[in-house]
């Protein structure tokens, strides 16, 4: 058993990558039983930092001290030993394997002749039930949506008996209600452990957290106590100016719908009916939220509006013509856009560059290449362009964009999608990850779009994000379009009751 931590503590910590300072001479402490939030814009460094305490990386410069005593972690295997958890950002998960198979892999006491599922499965059910962590032993890691993914993530270290935990972004794909409830939890878990909180979310931050720690391009410049500041303070320091909530206030758009599904059914990778008759339009210059707990169809409505999944009944319009069952590619040069949940996987490939990953659909358009040649000058000028104004943070755009941290790559992909101008944009958690800086641009950028006569479906489990953004607010529920609400209808209890199954 891990001893337990009274205090971690990094000194002068110095991180170099090649043409960045991810870590310059950072320095904090967290104390026995204390939550401390670690908040920055993108690229700020926190993920570093993390990754350097749980021995993935090695710190160039520096220390990490233990209840006093300086810590060398070769691997995350030390960091366990010690008792520190991380959920990461990017899920550590084997997608292949069981949800079982996932947590026995970190659980030592497991491995014998054979592997002690049982054990595994006993441990599992403790842990979720003991917190309220719902998950699934026998499922794929594949089958499972991000939010149910993040789940796992969190019920696998716990198994592994953690008493320092670190959380990257642990709420980016929950709901305001399983929000609340986390929140809860962590409050209850800080009086046997400590952690550290990284969110871009501040009201989740001031809800939590003891300490606020603000890292800005490798360095801390904020300590404090956070009941002495707002969100807004908190923002104003995080990106140096003051953070604008932005609304869509125009009036609500008539006319025939540019998007029309109408009895769609589509089933999951696990053969039952993710979407079953499924009913939604949108019209153009018109932004539909659709608002849901993450795994009620969401996934599949994405994908099978893009070409990416079977449809197995119903239709599918697109501009006057049905697009169901037809390729990506013939969705694409319809005028679709398209940003994906899975990032890392569906909207970027990871070993190309920035510049590449930007050009990724429009390789072969006459503006880049001339008889299959590609016009390097030409692509790197627009990749340049996209960068600045996009905020994509690097040293420079030939840089692998699986490089990058989580919210620079959904720049990545989201500077790609607007600016190809497309008639119609499916928009899965747009600012999942992103900072409140970036959530602001993003946020502005699909407004344009909007003003543009460009129809939008905005999926996300952001409520606040949906209803400052959408003319009207459809609710998924197993699979059903449970109602759709006009903007002035919604609130956040009604709209988390429809999202919980619950009728009006």
């Amino acid at each position: 058993m891990a001893k337990e931590i009274k205090e971690l503590r990094v000194e002068h910590i110095t991180k170099r990558f090649p043409g960045v300072l991810a870590s310059d001479n950072i320095s904090l402490s967290v104390g026995e039983h204390e939550i401390l939030a670690l908040v920055g814009e993108n690229g700020a460094g926190k993920t570093t930092l993390m990754n350097m305490i749980m021995g993935l990386y090695q710190p160039d410069e520096g220390s990490i001290f233990i209840n006093g005593e300086e810590v060398k972690f070769k691997d995350p295997n030390d960091a366990f030993s010690a008792g520190i958890g991380m959920v990461h950002q990017r899920y550590m998960l084997v997608p292949n394997m069981t949800v079982l198979e996932n947590v026995a892999l970190g659980l030592k006491e497991s491995w014998k002749t054979v592997v002690d599922l049982k054990m595994v499965r006993d441990r599992v059910k403790e842990v979720s039930e003991h917190y309220g962590l719902a998950v699934d032993p026998d499922a794929y890691i594949w089958q499972l949506s991000v939010g149910e993914q993040q789940r796992v993530e969190l019920v696998k270290t716990l198994c592994q008996g953690a008493k320092f935990l670190i959380l990257d972004e642990p709420t980016s794909a929950l709901t305001p209600q399983e929000t609340d409830d986390l929140i809860k939890l962590l409050k209850r878990m800080s009086n046997e452990l400590s952690i550290i909180f990284i969110s871009h979310k501040l009201n989740e931050v001031k809800a939590l957290s003891d300490k606020v720690c603000i890292l800005r391009h490798g360095k801390v410049v904020f300590e404090g106590n956070t009941s002495d500041y707002t969100p807004k303070q908190i923002a104003a320091m995080m990106t140096g100016h003051e953070v604008e909530t932005t609304e869509n206030k125009n009036a609500p758009v008539e006319g025939e719908p540019v998007l029309n599904i109408k009895d769609l059914c589509v089933k999951s990778d696990r053969d039952f009916y993710a979407l079953d008759h499924f009913n939604l339009d949108v019209r153009a210059g018109e932004i539909v939220g659709l608002a849901g707990v993450s795994g009620n169809g969401q996934k599949e409505l994405a994908e099978v509006i893009n070409g990416l999944r079977k449809v197995e009944s119903g239709t599918i319009e697109f501009m006057g013509k049905q697009i169901q069952n037809m390729t990506p590619a013939q969705v694409i040069k319809r005028g679709m856009g398209y940003i994906p949940e899975e990032r890392n996987i569906e909207g970027i490939v990871p070993s190309m560059s920035i510049k590449e990953n930007i050009i990724l659909k429009d390789s072969e358009s006459s503006r880049f290449s001339k008889q299959h040649i590609l016009n390097n000058k030409v692509i790197e000028d627009y990749a340049n362009k996209l960068r600045d104004e996009f905020d994509i943070r690097s040293p420079h755009i030939h840089v692998p964009a699986g490089s990058l941290s989580g919210g620079n790559i959904q720049k990545v992909i989201l500077a790609r999608e607007i600016d190809r101008n497309p008639k119609f944009l499916v928009c899965v958690y747009p600012i999942r990850g992103l900072d409140m800086g970036a959530a602001e641009f993003i946020h502005k950028q699909l407004l344009a779009l909007r003003e543009r006569g460009v129809g939008i479906l905005l999926i996300s489990e952001e409520l606040e994000e949906i209803m400052n953004l959408s003319d009207r607010i459809a609710v998924i529920f197993k699979g059903k379009n449970q109602k759709v609400l006009m903007k002035g209808e919604a609130t956040t209890s009604r709209l988390g009751e429809l999202m919980a199954g619950v009728g009006d």
